[in-house]
């Protein structure tokens, strides 16, 4: 007979492995879904997922698995001089329930990708052209960083904050890639300044003014820009 901490702890463990597994894409139970985004999303078990119905198996061709939207360099750049063109089910029919995404990024020289995070997606970066200081920062706040040229690949691990930035004399091209077809992105500056915190406890948390506090939300959140 167990007793009642022993089903406790069983029980505590069942809901760990619960959560570990319901943290990341489910498998797929068929070889492919292609994505019919007519019909609208479905939230499965997990409310973080969003899996678009299949299309009929036998409608699907081989241009369903084919992307060719990133041949051309970014032409929308923001005022850190990035450019990103993100690829998922949405726009590439073909990824839908195989768990993975990607993305390419230009930077302009001296341009920037600011500190962000992907809160379910490990990312791997590779550097097509270009010069890009790049890192990330783990929960001990030590920071994994260096200088990546054409060819290099670096790793950021599922939720970190990582950054990169453009210290060669050419724009510089990345190909990233998400183990999630749904990542996600939090930008700190955004979400620190455009999300709406008190603005004593950011004064507080920053050392700075409400002045300082005014000119940043002016900056990161579209709400208050004018």
């Amino acid at each position: 007979m167990f007793s009642q901490k022993t089903l406790w702890l069983v029980h505590a463990i069942f809901s760990l492995n619960v959560a570990i597994t319901l943290a990341s894409d489910p498998d797929p139970v068929q070889d492919f879904c292609i994505a019919n985004p007519g019909f609208g999303a479905m939230k499965t078990a997990h409310v973080m997922h969003t899996i678009l119905p299949c299309k009929n198996s036998s409608e699907a061709t081989s241009e369903d698995f084919v992307f060719s939207g990133l041949k051309q360099a970014g032409k929308n750049f923001s005022d850190t001089g990035l450019s990103v063109m993100s690829v998922s089910p949405t726009n590439f029919p073909g990824l839908n329930t195989l768990g993975m995404s990607f993305a390419r990024a230009d930077i302009e020289v001296g341009g920037i990708n600011p500190p962000h995070f992907h809160p379910r997606a490990t990312e791997l970066v590779h550097v097509v052209q270009g010069k890009v200081y790049s890192g990330f920062v783990d929960s001990t706040n030590r920071v994994f960083s260096r200088i990546l040229e054409q060819g290099e690949v670096m790793v950021f691990p599922k939720g970190l904050l990582h950054f990169m930035m453009n210290v060669g004399d050419e724009p510089a091209t990345l190909f990233g890639s998400f183990n999630s077809q749904n990542p996600g992105i939090q930008k700190i500056p955004s979400a620190v300044f455009g999300s709406g915190i008190d603005e004593e406890l950011l004064q507080k948390a920053f050392g700075l003014s409400s002045k300082q506090i005014g000119t940043m939300r002016k900056k990161f959140d579209p709400k208050t820009a004018r």
